[in-house]
């Protein structure tokens, strides 16, 4: 399948793929998104400052350290290319200790996909669901809740599709439309039921309900180091829109 065109804005992109992985809080400083949860999810834990603050930088900077710091959560700066502003923000927060960590593609491609019988596709998250999306949380019961929290927020349209294996619920994932976008989320795969070419039938059967609701594009966020995960995503015809990374202190 070929790719789907590069030409993304991400000053348009970005305040989609932010409203549609809400956070628990969230608070506007002009053009800066400040996000709070309880901590895991790097998106929904930090600041996106897609265009200019309501201060001036530093001033702002100090603001959102100390907004932070009343939740008992670390500072984060979400800084994506071509959509953070001022310009000199990278340099100013690195004068300030800050570091850049987790590397993030943004891809994009055509929101086309096939009918698969065995995907069961459903509004809301169940409990089936979150089985899977638990299983795979390494263990991290707490980083589990903080996002199938984001997951119930998600408002509709949104899809939430699920294989079932031999022993249970085996493969999820999730996808948000807003417009002509559809937002991919919380591709899991149970760890018994990997590689079997489920994800692939997961995303397929999301991006085809996404298409109904009118859909023409999709996105998604992937580590820039999960080589497996993007070849999946480039096999179905996503490539690299652009890039973020989350500027943190202490790393």
């Amino acid at each position: 399948m070929r790719s789907a065109s590069l030409k993304v804005d991400p000053k348009l992109l970005e305040p989609i793929a932010d409203r549609a992985w809400p956070a628990a809080e969230q608070l506007r400083m002009g053009g800066w998104r400040l996000n709070a949860s309880v901590g895991f999810s790097q998106r929904i834990n930090a600041c996106w400052p897609l265009g200019r603050p309501d201060r001036r930088a530093p001033a702002a900077i100090e603001a959102v350290e100390r907004w932070y710091a009343a939740r008992g959560l670390a500072p984060r700066f979400k800084l994506t290319d071509g959509a953070t502003a001022p310009r000199t923000l990278a340099q100013q927060l690195e004068k300030r200790g800050y570091q850049p960590r987790n590397r993030t593609l943004v891809m994009v491609g055509p929101c086309k996909g096939e009918g698969d019988s065995g995907v069961l596709i459903e509004a809301r998250p169940d409990q089936a669901f979150e089985a899977v999306f638990t299983a795979t949380a390494g263990g991290n019961l707490s980083d589990a809740r903080e996002r199938l929290d984001a997951l119930r927020r998600i408002g509709p349209p949104a899809f939430f599709a699920r294989i079932e294996g031999e022993d249970g619920p085996a493969a999820i994932g999730a996808s948000a439309v807003e417009g002509e976008w559809a937002g991919i989320f919380a591709m899991r795969t149970a760890p018994d039921h990997r590689r079997k070419g489920l994800a692939r039938r997961v995303l397929s059967s999301l991006m085809q309900a996404a298409a109904w609701e009118g859909a023409t594009r999709a996105y998604l966020q992937v580590e820039a180091d999960n080589a497996p995960a993007i070849a999946m995503y480039q096999a179905a015809g996503f490539a690299t829109a652009y890039t973020y990374a989350y500027w943190v202190t202490g790393a």
